[in-house]
């Protein structure tokens, strides 16, 4: 999505995270939603810029080139609880935790993948997907049964494919330009695709800081900067 930060109408009153099943967020996923017991006090957006510091023969320091923004990630803590404190209906915290995790993190087998989701509260209107969860225990009942949690989630923002590919400008080497890679892609593959021609590959490759470039991982982001065709 453009902008991160969008008016909502009306008042949320609690952060929510609602599921969809295709990348244009318009399919909803089951369950329909899912809402926090209490809103966070705080979340962060990390941005940044991908930047090409390599050296000009007979020049002396970096000479920094700017390639692209990469997608922005969302942090932010979520509360467990089934002290009955908070939610007076005290369900249980493992139930709690299974239904965010068939929200945000379980395989979904029509779609063969996790859902993507919007995160909504207030201004903030976050879409992407979950990249990284860790749930920690904090309250136990004497038998040893978790009472309270918090989840540490990390989500990665996307961008719909075709302002991706307007934004790269396809069919200019001159520009630079993220892929993501495909089944059965390899980098000459990519980089003609890109140049028109592979013989750029381990330039891409150095790029990338891609060690074994010979095999790439589906899902995988590559970045081809502007290049100076040479003949």
């Amino acid at each position: 999505m453009n902008n991160i930060f969008k008016s909502q109408s009306g008042e949320l009153k609690k952060l929510k995270i609602i599921p969809y099943k295709d990348d244009e967020f318009k399919e909803k996923g089951t369950p329909k939603e899912f809402s926090v017991l209490t809103n966070p006090e705080k979340y962060s957006i990390a941005y940044k810029s991908v930047q090409n510091e390599k050296d000009a023969i007979g020049t002396t320091g970096a000479n920094s080139k700017y390639i692209l923004s990469k997608s922005p990630k969302l942090v932010l803590d979520i509360l467990f609880d089934g002290t009955g404190i908070i939610d007076d209906s005290g369900k249980p915290v493992i139930d709690q935790i299974d239904i965010f995790k068939q929200v945000v993190f379980n395989y979904v087998g029509g779609i063969h993948r996790p859902h993507k989701l919007q995160i909504i509260w207030g201004s903030l209107l976050f879409e992407g997907a979950l990249v990284d969860l860790n749930i920690e225990f904090t309250l136990f009942k004497p038998s040893g049964e978790p009472i309270r949690a918090i989840a540490k989630a990390e989500f990665k923002g996307t961008i719909e494919e075709n302002l991706r590919e307007a934004l790269n400008k396809t069919s200019s080497p001159d520009l630079s330009h993220v892929r993501t890679v495909k089944a059965g892609d390899t980098l000459p593959i990519m980089t003609k695709r890109i140049y028109g021609d592979s013989k750029y590959y381990l330039e891409v490759a150095k790029t990338n800081n891609l060690i074994n470039f010979r095999t790439l991982t589906p899902g995988q982001e590559i970045f081809f900067p502007p290049i100076e065709k040479t003949s």
